[in-house]
C-alpha cells in the first residue's frame, strides 16, 4: 500500500466509527465495560469520539505532510506494548506504526482487550491489505524496535529487556492546572472535565492545581457540584471513601465537597478522587518549578491557555494527532528505523 492508501484507510475507519448506530455503540461499550469496569459506556464513547476527530481527512493529510515517508518501505517488526488506563489508549501508537509502513506486533493490556481488537477488525474490513500488518502477541521477542508504555516500575523492566533495541519507553506522567485567580464558575466547570474524564486515570488528566490563593478552592469545589454523579461508580466511590478515611484517621488537613478531596501537597500525582493543590506567589518561580518537573508532566491547562505552552481548560483530553505522548515524536522515530 502507498502512504496515501494507508492514510485513506484510517480516514475511512474514522467515518465508519462516526456512522455507528446507537445500538452498535452500546453493544461495543458493554463488551469493553465487561472487560474493565472503569470503561463505562460514556467513557468509551468519549474515547471513540476523540479517535473520530483524530481521523479527519484534512487533519490526517496535514499531519503526514510534515514527514518524508516513502510510499513503499522495508517493513520492520515493531513491538507495541500498550497501556490500558483509558479506552483504546494504544490506538495512536498502532496507527503510527502502520502509517510509517511497518508491521505492528501488539501486546494488549489485560484491561483493554476489546476496543483495539475491534478497531483493527474494522480496519481490516476497510483495507484487507493491512491484514498482514498487525499481529496480536502474548510475548514480544525478536522485534526490530519497541514502543512500550507503562509505569515507572514497568519502565525499568522494559529498559532491561528492550533498551538494547531502538525503543520508546514511556513512564508515569500526569497533568497540572495553573490558576491566576480570575477564573469564573464556567472556567472551573471546564477544568473539572480535565480532572474527571476517564475518572482521572489518564496521563492527560489534571491531578494537581497551582493557585495564588487557597480561598479559591472553596469556590472551585462549589462550582463543580454537578460532578457528584462520580460517586455512582463503585470503584470511584471506593477510592473516595478509602482516601477520606486515611486523611481522617491520620488527621491530615483536606477539603471535601462530598465527592472530591483536595489536599495540599508538593507531589504531582494524586490518588483517584483526590486533587492535590499548591499555592504559588511568583509566576516566574512557578514556571521554573514546572520546567524542572517537565519529565513528569504531560500537559498543563489554564484559563484560555494563558500559561505558556498550555491547553485551555476542558481541552486536556482533546490532544491533536501530533501531540505525542511524553513529547517524543513517534513518527520520526519510526521513519528513522
Amino acid at each position: 500500500m502507498t502512504l496515501q492508501e494507508r492514510i485513506n484507510a484510517f480516514v475511512a475507519l474514522g467515518k465508519r466509527i462516526d456512522a455507528l448506530q446507537e445500538y452498535e455503540l452500546d453493544e461495543l461499550a458493554f463488551r469493553a465495560e465487561n472487560n474493565n469496569n472503569w470503561f463505562t459506556p460514556d467513557q468509551v464513547k468519549l474515547a471513540l469520539q476523540a479517535i473520530v476527530k483524530m481521523l479527519d481527512e484534512t487533519v490526517m493529510n496535514e499531519w503526514m505532510r510534515k514527514y518524508k515517508i516513502p510510499n513503499q518501505v522495508y517493513s520492520k517488526k515493531v513491538g507495541v506494548l500498550m497501556a490500558g488506563n483509558i479506552p483504546a489508549v494504544g490506538f495512536h501508537d498502532l496507527m503510527a506504526v502502520l502509517l510509517a509502513g511497518h508491521n505492528a506486533h501488539v501486546k494488549l493490556s489485560s484491561t483493554d482487550q476489546v476496543l483495539i481488537k475491534w478497531l483493527v477488525g474494522q480496519l481490516f474490513e476497510l483495507a484487507p491489505e493491512m491484514a498482514n500488518k498487525v499481529f496480536f502477541e502474548e510475548m514480544l521477542k525478536g522485534m526490530d524496535a519497541y514502543i512500550a508504555t507503562g509505569s515507572d516500575n514497568s519502565a525499568r523492566y522494559f529498559e532491561y529487556y528492550f533498551g538494547k533495541y531502538p525503543s520508546i519507553i514511556r513512564k508515569n506522567r500526569t497533568s497540572v492546572a495553573v490558576l491566576d485567580g480570575s477564573e469564573s464558575k464556567t472556567d472551573y466547570q471546564e477544568l473539572a472535565k480535565d480532572i474527571f474524564q476517564y475518572f482521572g486515570l489518564g496521563c492527560r488528566n489534571v491531578s494537581k492545581i497551582y493557585l495564588p490563593d487557597d480561598q479559591q478552592l472553596k469556590v472551585f469545589l462549589d462550582a463543580i457540584e454537578g460532578y457528584h454523579f462520580m460517586l455512582s461508580h463503585h470503584k470511584y466511590l471506593n477510592n473516595y471513601d478509602y482516601n477520606k478515611s486515611i486523611y481522617l484517621v491520620n488527621g491530615e488537613a483536606h477539603l471535601d465537597n462530598g465527592f472530591l478531596l483536595c489536599k495540599e501537597s508538593e507531589e504531582l500525582v494524586s490518588p483517584i478522587a483526590v486533587l492535590y493543590y499548591e499555592v504559588y506567589e511568583d509566576r516566574m518561580k512557578l514556571q521554573e518549578e514546572l520546567n524542572d518537573k517537565g519529565g513528569k508532566i504531560q500537559c498543563v491547562v489554564s484559563k484560555d491557555a494563558w500559561y505558556p505552552g498550555s491547553f485551555s481548560f476542558g481541552k486536556a483530553q482533546q490532544p491533536s494527532v501530533s501531540d505525542y505522548a511524553d513529547h517524543v515524536d513517534t513518527i520520526a522515530f519510526l521513519i528513522g528505523l
